[in-house]
C-alpha cells in the first residue's frame, strides 16, 4: 500500500495521550474513592494508632501494678510457722499445695494459729515461711515485679488485638454498607436500561 493509500497519510500520527490518573478513571465510582480513602484512612490507623494504642495501655497496666508491687511489699512481711497438722497428699497432681494448720510468734510475742497454703506432703512439726499483712493475717506473697511486667505485656496486647479486631470489623462493615449501595445502583440502572435492551430481541 502506498504512502496515499495510508490512514495515517492525510495528517499526522494521532497525538499520544497519557492514561487518566486513577482518580479521574471513569469507571471509578464514587463509592469506589470513598472505600479507598477509607481503607487508607484505617490503614493508617492501624500503623499508627495500634502500637500507640498498645504501648500506652501495657505502660499504664504496668505502672499500676508496679504500684500495687510497692504497696505489698511494704504491707506485707514473711515470718517462720509450724505445722500443727499433715498436709494430705492431694489426689489431683494439679493441687501442688494443700491447706494446713500453722502456729506463728507474732511481733509481741504471742502464739498465734492460722490456716496457710503449704506443700502437699509437709509432716506435722515442719517448719514453713508464710506472709502476713499488717494485722497479722496471714495473706499471700505480695506481687512481684515480674508479674507487674507480665500484666503490662498482658494489657498491651490484648490492647493491640482489641484494635485490630476493631479496624477490620469496621472495614467489613464499610464494604458491606457500600456494596449494599452499589447493588441499589446497579439495580435502578438496571431497570432504566432492560426495556430498551429486551426491546431489540422484540424487533
Amino acid at each position: 500500500m502506498g504512502a496515499q493509500g495510508s490512514p495515517y497519510a492525510s495528517g499526522p500520527y494521532p497525538p499520544h495521550q497519557d492514561h487518566p490518573s486513577k482518580g479521574a478513571n471513569p469507571l471509578r465510582r464514587t463509592s469506589d474513592r470513598i472505600e479507598s480513602w477509607l481503607s487508607r484512612f484505617l490503614m493508617l490507623i492501624l500503623a499508627i494508632g495500634l502500637p500507640a494504642a498498645s504501648l500506652s495501655a501495657g505502660l499504664t497496666a504496668y505502672e499500676s501494678s508496679l504500684r500495687t508491687v510497692h504497696v505489698q511489699s511494704a504491707q506485707r512481711h514473711e515470718v517462720t510457722a509450724r505445722l500443727t497438722s499433715h498436709a494430705d497428699e492431694p489426689q489431683d497432681a494439679a493441687y501442688a499445695k494443700q491447706r494446713a494448720q500453722v502456729r506463728w510468734t507474732d511481733k509481741n510475742g504471742a502464739e498465734r494459729t492460722g490456716t496457710a497454703m503449704v506443700k502437699s506432703g509437709t509432716p506435722e512439726g515442719a517448719t514453713v515461711r508464710i506472709w502476713l499483712d499488717r494485722d497479722g493475717t496471714i495473706t499471700g506473697p505480695p506481687m512481684t515485679a515480674h508479674s507487674a511486667m507480665a500484666m503490662g505485656w498482658m494489657a498491651g496486647g490484648g490492647t493491640a488485638v482489641a484494635v485490630a479486631a476493631g479496624l477490620f470489623a469496621a472495614r467489613a462493615g464499610m464494604r458491606l454498607a457500600l456494596d449494599r449501595r452499589r447493588y441499589a445502583q446497579w439495580d435502578a440502572e438496571w431497570d432504566l436500561v432492560e426495556p430498551r435492551w429486551s426491546a431489540r430481541f422484540r424487533q
